[in-house]
């Protein structure tokens, strides 16, 4: 039952005040200078860019198949092998998700649990109540709009239960991560946010794949061979101000440019709408932009199977260091084999799949604290960037609490 509300106000301004005091922990490069200033979350007026968000504009090429259509194996030949993106159909149909993962259900049944729609300037999760946040997609303005994006659902009392709803689609059950044990890298995402919400250009980290299956709504997406030039399809330092990180941003600047007739055909994107009921199988490598067109409902996992076991290991080798020796002593242990293969792969040589330069082969971070604070590596539509590239870039745009505090302040003022 929806929270009784006798005043009639009382659910939205406590709703806009806790949306505000996490807007300034998450992005506080956005926050007004000044007291009687504006902020940044609406600047660029891209809520009333409709052809931001209309699918009808958009020509989707990307190959579809249904999972009764295709054996593991021939999946593994055709797509996963010679990584090539795909849009499977039928992997959610007997899903409790199709009929539970609604905004009004999820609101109901974890209206008061706290679920990560962001990071602050030390890396940690800023969370928001369920409740607070779909009053704040229904309402919201903002340019990139907040994003849930909670990577440890599944470890949470309550909000576990989540697991129950859903299941890995045949493909993708190879799971060789599991035997790095504690060590494991963040790799499944419940992922809900609004119109023009989503992630920004970038390559899964460790050389890993990934699959995302959309439960509501439509998602937007543009992919990448590994092989793009960054400069290509990154936004320079001066391109869309504040947003410069931001898929809106991305579709505003960068993808007109993929359309002129002097972009590199062998650099074409390969475009999709995926809807409801479509799981998107992105390869390791292949560089990729997420945004949402309406409100939506996902759950995503990165993974690492016997298939791209090489490159994943040498990247882990290289960007990971101590995960690699954690993993690889289980391995030996429990898979043999493939900690044979492991010992005889050259990490000095070129593996041929690209990495973003946030998390890529000579990461400096070689740290196995994944704590509270899993920061951009979950946030992305399929896992994105490393802790530490993510803190220093977060401290970079830190402001003072002096002006934090006066713009929670103005507009705790506005709403009372």
């Amino acid at each position: 039952m929806p929270e009784r509300d006798p005043d009639g106000g009382r659910l939205a301004r406590r709703a806009m005040r806790k949306v505000a005091e996490v807007k300034l922990k998450a992005r506080p490069e956005l926050a007004a200078k000044t007291e009687d200033s504006e902020d940044y979350w609406e600047k660029l007026g891209y809520a009333h860019r409709t052809d931001l968000v209309d699918p009808r504009l958009v020509v989707d090429n990307c190959p579809r198949i249904h999972v009764n259509d295709y054996s593991t194996q021939r999946f593994i030949e055709d797509f996963e092998k010679p990584y090539r993106p795909v849009v499977v159909r039928g992997c959610t149909d007997n899903w409790r998700a199709q009929y539970k993962w609604t905004e009004k259900r999820l609101d109901r049944k974890y209206r008061n649990q706290k679920f990560k729609c962001g990071v602050d300037d030390d890396g940690y999760s800023v969370k928001l109540k369920m409740k607070y946040f779909v009053h704040y997609m229904n309402k919201n303005l903002d340019d990139s709009p907040l994003y849930i994006f909670d990577g440890h659902f599944g470890e949470h009392r309550r909000k576990r239960k989540l697991l129950d709803d859903y299941e890995v689609p045949i493909y993708f059950r190879d799971d060789l991560f599991q035997f790095a044990g504690k060590s494991r890298p963040p790799y499944r995402w419940f992922i809900m946010g609004t119109a023009r919400s989503g992630t920004g250009i970038h390559i899964d980290p460790l050389g890993t794949s990934a699959w995302n299956a959309l439960i509501m709504g439509h998602k937007r997406w543009c992919l990448f061979p590994t092989n793009t030039p960054r400069e290509l399809i990154k936004l320079r330092p001066e391109e869309g101000g504040r947003q410069n990180d931001e898929a809106v941003a991305w579709f505003d600047i960068i993808y007109p440019k993929t359309k002129r007739p002097e972009w590199p055909e062998e650099f074409k994107p390969l475009e999709i709408i995926q809807g409801p009921g479509e799981t998107v199988f992105v390869p390791g490598g292949w560089w990729h932009v997420v945004l949402n067109l309406d409100t939506t409902i996902a759950v995503t996992q990165n993974f690492c199977s016997v298939t791209n076991f090489p490159i994943v290991w040498h990247k882990t080798v290289r960007g990971r260091p101590k995960l690699s020796q954690k993993w690889l002593a289980q391995l030996r242990m429990l898979k043999p084999e493939l900690a044979d293969l492991a010992e005889g792969i050259n990490v000095n040589e070129d593996c041929g799949v690209a990495s973003d330069s946030s998390g890529g082969d000579t990461s400096s971070s070689s740290s196995e604290d994944e704590d509270e604070s899993c920061c951009s590596s979950c946030s992305s539509d399929s896992g994105k960037e490393s802790l530490l590239e993510v803190r220093r870039s977060l401290k970079k745009r830190k402001r003072s609490t002096d002006e934090a505090e006066c713009v929670i302040n103005k507009r705790t003022e506005i709403q009372t």
